[in-house]
């Protein structure tokens, strides 16, 4: 029997989105918008329209092929933010943003700022809560607005809890078949509801309720993550286990270990990684596409 590789499982020929049509037979490099005073590693420098614009533009000359555009931080300990502020900060840059041309994907888990941005035309949402969440109002959640529009992408996230306890109680024993598991029951509902398989990508969720040691379980089983049949993102920029094996403390200096991080995902079988550091990523794919190239 034939050896079973990323390939042989999904071959993935693309992300239907709302405008796009995202070809995955290479790795697609997501940069990363945060309009946000608080995220982990670059709060408060794009946090208006203008500067949030600049900064997508930048980074779609460094090579980036989707921009996530988020505004609410996620980190561990991080507080909720009413609905009216994250859709204030979101909307102007969103709006600027869809003139640029390009795959914009939401980051956000309440459900009224997903059908807003949808609504402008964003191309795809990407929830940390995998669509669980509810209205303010408790009727219906995510799914609901996912399921409404006919052409949307998706990518579901696994969290452990929520962001003010996930890294203070996480997960307990074999996390991988327990998060493959979680994704694949959540995509199966939005099957159910009438959304395509192409529009579904899943993120294992590094970082999020999870052990230094489980975060690096799940980079080297990816394929049990992969044997779903979806596409896999990846989000490993600078994140806080990289700094323990790493001993680099200070986000930004988390660059090369992000970097190694993702081109080990990719080789495993990712298709989208989702990074601060555009340019370093994008040089590191070139090289790592230099290689195959010669394996044909």
């Amino acid at each position: 029997m034939a050896e079973m590789t990323a390939e042989t499982l999904h071959p993935a020929p693309v992300w239907k989105t709302t405008r796009f049509e995202i070809a995955l037979d290479q790795p697609q490099v997501m940069g990363i918008v945060n309009v946000t005073p608080d995220s982990f590693s670059d709060g408060g420098r794009h946090d208006d329209p203008v500067r949030a614009l600049a900064h997508a533009e930048q980074l779609l000359k460094d090579g980036a092929t989707i921009l996530d555009i988020g505004g609410e931080s996620t980190r561990p300990g991080a507080p909720p933010v009413p609905l009216q502020e994250e859709l204030d900060r979101v909307l102007p840059v969103l709006r600027l943003a869809l003139k640029l041309g390009v795959p914009l994907s939401i980051d956000t888990y309440k459900p009224e700022v997903m059908r807003a941005c949808l609504d402008l035309g964003a191309d795809i949402i990407n929830d940390v809560w995998a669509l669980q969440r509810p209205f303010a109002n408790g009727q219906g959640n995510g799914v609901e607005v996912v399921a409404a529009h006919l052409d949307c992408g998706v990518c579901l996230m696994h969290m452990h809890l929520e962001p003010q306890r996930m890294q203070v109680a996480p997960m307990t024993g074999d996390v991988v078949p327990q998060v493959a598991d979680f994704l694949r029951q959540r995509a199966d509902l939005l099957r159910a509801r009438g959304v395509a398989p192409g529009r579904i990508v899943v993120d294992y969720g590094i970082g999020f309720g999870k052990t230094v040691e489980q975060n690096f379980a799940l980079l080297a089983r990816q394929d049990e993550v992969l044997a779903l049949g979806y596409p896999l993102l990846a989000g490993w920029s600078r994140k806080s286990s990289l700094g323990s094996v790493t001993g680099q403390q200070v986000p930004a200096q988390r660059v090369a270990a992000s970097v190694a991080a993702h081109l080990l995902a990719i080789e495993r079988g990712a298709r989208i990684v989702r990074v601060h550091d555009v340019r370093e990523t994008v040089d590191a794919v070139q090289v790592w596409r230099a290689m195959h190239a010669q394996q044909r």
